[in-house]
């Protein structure tokens, strides 16, 4: 059976803190529950018209099914090509799943035949409805609209780091354990 207590304030009976006993519960809709960072600065060369990881990968266990995941990235990106402008794209992933893709001009040149080098950082925010409470791979994958004039994307290029914070926000009410 389950109780519903309503009231309007809770006030703690001796001093100004309120205990909530080491293996309890309580959240607020909203409020962040759980964050997990990664970063990493592994180069990768990406020459290829078809997405591929660019090893920026984080892991998430949501403690609600109801969690929302706020995802925070910045990608460190660079383009290159032997001349003219070089287009790229940028996706990010949950497990399998394409989530959000980015196309963005990389590296540009008016003329001329050298090799022309373009590096940013490149930055995605999402927030994402997984609907579970299993280990959530997120991830970024990249790659370049075309191979012509050797055109390629490098991740994490020239000692370049990138990063990817998650964040579990909480949509559920208070939870407390229920009795045994």
């Amino acid at each position: 059976m389950v109780s519903i207590l309503k009231t309007d304030k809770i006030q703690a009976s001796h001093g100004s803190t309120i205990e909530i006993p080491s293996g309890h519960t309580l959240t607020q809709p909203g409020s962040i529950v759980q964050t997990v960072s990664s970063s990493t600065s592994t180069y990768t060369k990406i020459a290829s018209t078809s997405f591929a990881d660019t090893t920026l990968t984080a892991t998430i266990t949501p403690k609600f099914s109801t969690s929302k995941i706020m995802i925070i990235i910045s990608q460190n990106l660079g383009t290159d090509r032997d001349n003219n402008s070089v287009f790229g794209s940028l996706q990010l992933m949950r497990g399998s799943t394409v989530i959000q893709t980015q196309t963005y001009i990389g590296a540009i040149e008016a003329g001329g035949s050298s090799a022309v080098k373009s590096i940013v950082s490149h930055a995605i925010t999402h927030l994402d409805s997984p609907n579970t409470t299993s280990a959530t791979v997120y991830k970024t994958q990249a790659k370049v609209t075309t191979t012509s004039n050797n055109a390629v994307m490098r991740c994490q290029w020239d000692n370049g780091v990138s990063h990817i914070t998650l964040m579990a926000v909480s949509y559920t009410h208070l939870t407390l354990p229920t009795k045994a």
